[in-house]
């Protein structure tokens, strides 16, 4: 009976593990799906079959690696967020959201000069046009306002700045996170960040003569592979000139994603330790752009600045 008994138990003791390592299993699988990582990793996977295609006519972003690794702003202690590059000046427009200023900044990270911003909310994105112009995007109210920044700038006010609301699916602070502008097709990409992510272009901002009205024309971006089946969020875009690709950053799921001028997957870039250099993960990723020679940068909340540079430029090799 001792036996049978004792075989009883360790019967018992196999199966309550069985359904604990089946119940680990079941929760993990569900957590995994929920941050949809599986299409994340299926999608990711996918575009090294292509890279024979892609390697040398696009930003091929696994080839990057980074020169300047969680630099701290000076100066600036919380709430950075949008990012654009002036090929003209070869310096980066830093948008802050509140307080609400720009921040110049050199390619390496240095504080050029801080300019306020007067007169929106929720300051989220900014990206260059054309010789002094650029676009800014208040989330909260989803309104994009066209102002200039010359070299005398020392403060910007909105109130009779040239302006435009979108008001598509208004979601408080759910709005429009990110902002690109496409110099080839005079488009001006738009990201809603998240319940649905999703990515408008706006034709029809640069009127032919300033005497003539605008004829705007908004339409949702579809690529072939929609970025929401992968990402949990869309927090920044940039678009780079010399290949028409469009750069889509999300900060939940720590991934940086190129995509082609006709909306192909092309290249997947992880923000986490250990990838690309990185000596941690980038904590909340906020803005990213590219420069004419290639070189990208990221911003991370609250105050951190990152350079990737193409391996054959990188500081530091591979």
């Amino acid at each position: 009976m001792g036996r049978t008994e004792d075989g009883v138990v360790k019967i018992r003791r196999k199966s309550l593990f069985l359904l604990l390592a089946l119940a680990v299993f079941a929760s993990l699988f569900a957590l995994a799906w929920h941050v949809k990582l599986p299409a994340l990793l299926w999608y990711w996977a996918g575009t090294f079959y292509q890279a024979r295609d892609w390697r040398h006519d696009s930003l091929w972003l696994p080839g990057y690696r980074v020169s300047v690794d969680a630099l701290p702003i000076e100066g600036v202690s919380h709430n950075a967020s949008g990012l654009t590059h002036d090929n003209r000046t070869n310096t980066l427009y830093l948008a802050i959201n509140n307080p609400a200023e720009i921040v110049e900044l050199s390619t390496e990270g240095r504080v050029l000069r801080r300019i306020p911003v007067h007169g929106v909310e929720d300051l989220e994105g900014v990206t260059h046009v054309e010789d002094d112009e650029f676009f800014l995007i208040d989330e909260r109210h989803q309104r994009i306002y066209w102002i200039s920044i010359l070299p005398e700038t020392t403060r910007i006010d909105v109130a009779n700045a040239p302006q435009m609301g979108l008001g598509v699916l208004l979601n408080g602070n759910l709005g429009f996170e990110g902002v690109a502008w496409n110099s080839g097709r005079d488009l001006l990409f738009v990201a809603k960040e998240k319940a649905p992510p999703r990515i408008f272009h706006i034709a029809g901002l640069l009127p032919d003569s300033h005497d003539k009205p605008l004829n705007l024309q908004i339409q949702e971006w579809r690529p072939k592979v929609d970025p929401g089946r992968f990402l949990l969020d869309l927090s920044s875009l940039s678009l780079h000139d010399r290949t028409g690709h469009l750069l889509v950053l999300s900060d939940e799921s720590r991934f940086l994603v190129e995509y082609g001028k006709n909306g192909e997957l092309i290249s997947m870039m992880p923000l986490w330790r250990g990838w690309h250099g990185l000596e941690r993960s980038i904590p909340q990723a906020e803005g990213v752009t590219i420069d004419a020679q290639g070189a990208l940068y990221i911003v991370s909340e609250p105050n951190l600045f990152y350079r990737f540079d193409p391996l054959r430029n990188a500081v530091g090799g591979s």
